[in-house]
């Protein structure tokens, strides 16, 4: 992977903000910002996947798509912020 979207560790603890604030934009951003771009292919392959069957599905597996969805996202963005604050 590509070491240009990683942070560089620094001094001391900082924050997760900044994975979490680009996996709330793009789910798995922030966990290829982490450095944990297995992770990252894997939530985003779930969240289009959801996404695309939450807005062409049928109302009740369209539903279920969308909060599996909405999980997803939840997650990616509290994973983002643990993991990057963590790292750091």
């Amino acid at each position: 992977m590509s070491k240009a979207l990683v942070k560089q560790s620094s001094a001391g603890g900082g924050s997760g903000v900044v994975p979490a604030v680009a996996s709330f934009v793009i789910p798995g951003v922030g966990q290829l910002i982490n450095g944990e771009s297995d992770k990252a292919v894997g939530v985003f392959a779930v969240s289009v996947v959801t996404g695309l069957a939450f807005i062409g599905g049928l109302p009740i597996l369209g539903g279920i798509a969308g909060l599996v969805h909405l999980g997803t996202h939840i997650y990616a963005v509290g994973d983002a912020y643990v993991k990057g604050k963590r790292k750091r």
